[in-house]
């Protein structure tokens, strides 16, 4: 049974993204697969597996030497099981920059296209054979388009991102502004979780000058919810990278409604940050970055000391 996976912290595109590849290697490939997940799914996420009627999948925390694996939504040794490097890995599918580390036993399938979603490439793969799909899947294929383009409004949406969103919303006679915000409604509830399950959300390990940071990013239409807990939260930064083995957590707000991000400045660290990456001026503990709404294009790329 080939295991299909995205990266750990899954989001709505790691969590979607699997059950629609496993649902076509399974029963248009005849190659039974299972998808799996690397932690529990955000709240979107587990909105989105509601909404559709989609079964959660297990969640594993590591692979064993010898399983036969996809990966999708990633390539990032340090977002996938320990022990990845010890599977069978037999094909890639992802949109994010290409980083290396991954160690295959053969020849395997790569595809990585500079597209905002991982389902939109699915989508492009499964050709004609989408037709077969259920509704769920269809479902959760729109579900990953609009909640990794923000409804459109991320600088990382292709016009063809957007035109597989329309097409499939129009099959399942959905209605995107509502849907939309039904998902960023889930997006935005984080009431429950500590202070440190929200710093690592949503977040990614990166290397700066030999400093190690977790660049996490919080999308939310009501960024006061979590901007009033900034003191608690800057206050759990130290220990969650401690655990983490980071030397730093970098917290953006993203606004998704006014389209920009609010970074928690809590040392001279993150103000250096701020200033040379962004060239902001930073007067206090918190600085907006007016259009930032994308990690993946605008945040990692920019980032220096």
């Amino acid at each position: 049974m080939i295991k299909v996976f995205g990266h750990k912290s899954p989001d709505t595109d790691s969590t979607g993204s699997p059950i629609i590849w496993a649902w076509y290697l399974s029963e248009i490939a005849g190659t039974p697969a299972t998808p799996v997940l690397l932690g529990e799914p955000n709240t979107e996420a587990g909105f989105v597996l509601r909404h559709w009627d989609l079964p959660k999948p297990e969640i594993i925390t590591d692979v064993a030497a010898g399983d036969s694996c996809v990966i999708v939504d990633t390539n990032n040794p340090a977002e996938l099981p320990p022990s990845i490097n010890e599977a069978n890995i037999l094909g890639i599918i992802d949109h994010h920059m290409l980083v290396g580390g991954l160690k295959t036993r053969a020849p395997i399938d790569i595809t990585i296209r500079p597209l905002a979603c991982t389902a939109t490439i699915l989508h492009d793969l499964m050709g004609d054979a989408l037709d077969r799909a259920p509704r769920g899947i269809k479902g959760a294929m729109l579900s990953c388009i609009l909640s990794d383009t923000l409804e459109f409004r991320s600088p990382t949406t292709t016009p063809h991102d957007r035109a597989v969103a329309e097409k499939l919303a129009a099959e399942l006679d959905v209605n995107i502004p509502d849907f939309a915000a039904e998902l960023f409604a889930a997006k935005s509830d984080v009431s429950a979780f500590s202070d440190a399950e929200l710093l690592r959300m949503d977040s990614k390990e990166y290397e700066i000058e030999g400093k190690q940071f977790r660049i996490s990013v919080l999308e939310t239409t009501a960024p006061k919810v979590v901007l009033d807990r900034k003191a608690s939260l800057m206050a759990s930064m130290p220990g969650v990278a401690a655990e983490d083995g980071a030397d730093q957590v970098v917290l953006f707000v993203i606004d998704i409604l006014r389209e920009e991000a609010t970074l928690l400045v809590p040392n001279d660290l993150v103000k250096t940050l701020a200033e040379k990456s962004f060239g902001a001026t930073v007067t206090g503990d918190s600085v907006v970055l007016p259009g930032i709404m994308s990690r993946k294009k605008q945040i990692i790329p920019a980032l220096k000391l």
